[in-house]
């Protein structure tokens, strides 16, 4: 289990490193180890010594390889159809996630130098099959193997069980041997379908003979299941039961969270259940932090927008706002910001509402109404605890705006969000809410306003040439040869949507000399825009028409995001 690397320090040291256990322990062990010949490891837990999480932990750490916790692991159907019950057990492996895109397999191992098992596993597949492994420890994988296999763990599968038996809602809150309930299997199974389809919410929405289920993908609700009403009041404390809410509480709104390991990844939902005339409406907001923050270069902007970003960021103090209506992924935006000056020498905190993406090294901190921490209280506290750069969630109120900019004004750089339609329409608004044009002038550093379109399947997208209205759209003269744009099709790929992923598209506002005169002096939105676009501002729609043509996105798409009328 522990294997020999002149390179790594033994299991031992390392949990003597960590506090964990003493020299005494470690040496009982080692005496033990003498008479049965055993890893010093599986010696210390059977001792008693340690847990096998914290045994599991620091094998990670000794061998290089990444540990999963099993007891809040999600397993794919699909990789236990793959993986044959008699290898996993004989290997002391466990199948999560099987990829047949990727063409990856993802398992939990105890140990992860076997390379029999590994090439046992290649073997299975028709194709050549990569193999990612996450270090797990041998009781954990062997209670795994059990609790899943010779259970169904397809969503029709299990409704089919559930059609056929009785549901016992008492069962559903306890622990032991939880997936003899088919409810609990369900969920799992609905939750794990959600991730691997790259959805951000699914909805439990009943109605009043049936349960609806849809997932927002890309955007846009599909639904994807409709289920018989009587389903609905298990799979309801189910939910809530996982998210550590109040399962008697039916008639309040109520918030919880989930924290799952799914396709061998950390995952967290966000749930809020709401009363409706047919029942508890449930809605989960899947936060998953792989895909939660992007490298600044991977955002989609050309050179002249990212070189415009980075002087926006060099600069040391100030306010820098983004803009855009609900799920427009400013906070993506801003994390993909705040990752790309995450260093040692600089103190980050952020005040949200709450916290989606844990990120290291950054104090992060959730607003609380019990603890009467609101935003501007909030700011004020952190402007004790020698900030570099402050990140609040959201200026919604004059008493939050006038904070933040006192924050930038004192020497600090603030990155924040705002409710707009475009880069100039924040000054308005800042306006509006209350703050004054002298304080804005010279202490706002830049405005990001963006939008999310779909981007067209690569695999179905089809090519035609420009008609005359969407010449006219992109400002091609009828002398010109008309661009090559392309439509979506639908195709098994994208699950015949023809769209498949989001790409962001962006106007970015770089204050300067001139504008701060402007807003100064109370210049109008027109004004403002007149001068910003002289000194090289490109508007969302130009941006966006720069993605249709080099054939990222339709021109339909972008028309959905953004007002093109006027350039009829």
């Amino acid at each position: 289990m522990n294997a020999p690397n002149s390179l790594r320090r033994p299991i031992g040291q390392i949990l003597i490193a960590q506090g964990v256990i003493s020299e005494d322990q470690l040496r009982i062990a080692l005496l033990e180890q003498m008479k049965s010949n055993q890893p010093v490891g599986k010696l210390l837990v059977s001792l008693g010594f340690v847990s096998e999480a914290t045994l599991r932990d620091a094998l990670g750490e000794s061998l290089g390889h990444v540990s999963v916790d099993l007891s809040h692991a999600i397993i794919d159907a699909s990789a236990l159809r793959l993986v044959p019950r008699e290898l996993a057990k004989r290997h002391g492996l466990l199948p999560l996630d099987y990829n047949v895109e990727a063409r990856r397999l993802t398992i939990a191992i105890a140990d992860p130098n076997d390379i029999v098992a590994l090439d046992k596993l290649r073997a299975l597949a028709t194709h050549e099959l990569t193999i990612e492994t996450l270090l797990a420890g041998e009781q954990e994988i062997s209670r795994a193997i059990d609790q899943y296999y010779g259970h169904e763990l397809s969503i029709d599968g299990i409704l089919h069980e559930i059609e056929t038996g009785e549901i016992d809602f008492r069962s559903l809150a306890a622990s032991l041997d939880e997936y003899s309930q088919p409810v609990v299997r369900l969920v799992d199974a609905l939750l794990t379908d959600a991730v691997k389809r790259e959805a951000s919410d699914i909805h439990f929405e009943p109605e009043a003979s049936f349960l609806r289920i849809r997932y927002r993908v890309d955007g846009i609700l599909r639904q994807i299941r409709a289920l018989h009403k009587s389903y609905w009041a298990a799979m309801a404390v189910r939910l809530k039961v996982i998210a550590g809410m109040n399962i008697a509480e039916t008639r309040a709104p109520q918030d919880g969270r989930i924290s799952l390991n799914i396709s061998g990844r950390s995952i967290d939902f966000r749930v809020a259940a709401q009363p409706t005339i047919h029942g508890e409406n449930i809605v989960l907001r899947i936060l998953d932090r792989q895909r939660g923050i992007v490298p600044l270069d991977k955002l989609g902007l050309d050179d002249l927008q990212f070189d415009m970003l980075r002087l926006m960021i060099a600069r040391p103090e100030g306010i820098i706002l983004v803009t855009g209506p609900t799920g427009s992924g400013k906070t993506t935006t801003l994390y993909s910001v705040l990752n790309h000056i995450n260093e040692e020498g600089v103190n980050i905190m952020t005040l949200e509402d709450p916290v989606e993406y844990p990120m290291a090294m950054i104090r992060q901190t959730s607003i609380a109404e019990t603890a009467k921490l609101d935003f501007a209280n909030g700011i004020r506290s952190m402007m004790r605890q020698d900030p570099d750069v402050i990140l609040v969630g959201e200026v919604r109120d004059a008493e939050t705006a006038e904070m933040a900019f006192r924050a930038a004004m004192t020497g600090h750089q603030v990155f924040s969000t705002l409710h707009t339609n475009s880069a100039i329409g924040a000054i308005p608004r800042l306006l509006d809410i209350g703050i004054l044009p002298d304080i804005m002038a010279g202490n706002i550093i830049g405005v990001v306003a963006q939008r999310l379109v779909r981007k067209l399947c690569i695999h179905c997208r089809k090519p035609h040439p420009a008609e005359p209205h969407e010449r006219r759209l992109l400002g091609v003269g009828p002398q010109q040869s008309a661009p090559v744009l392309y439509r979506s099709a639908g195709c098994e790929a994208c699950e015949f949507q023809g769209y498949r992923g989001r790409i962001a598209i962006m106007e970015l506002l770089r204050m300067d000399g001139d504008l701060d005169e402007l807003i100064a002096r109370r210049g109008t939105a027109r004004e403002i825009r007149t001068a910003a676009i002289a000194k090289g501002f490109r508007p969302l729609a130009e941006d966006g028409l720069r993605r249709v043509l080099d054939g990222s996105t339709s021109l339909d798409e972008v028309a959905r995001v953004i007002d093109l009328t006027e350039r009829m």
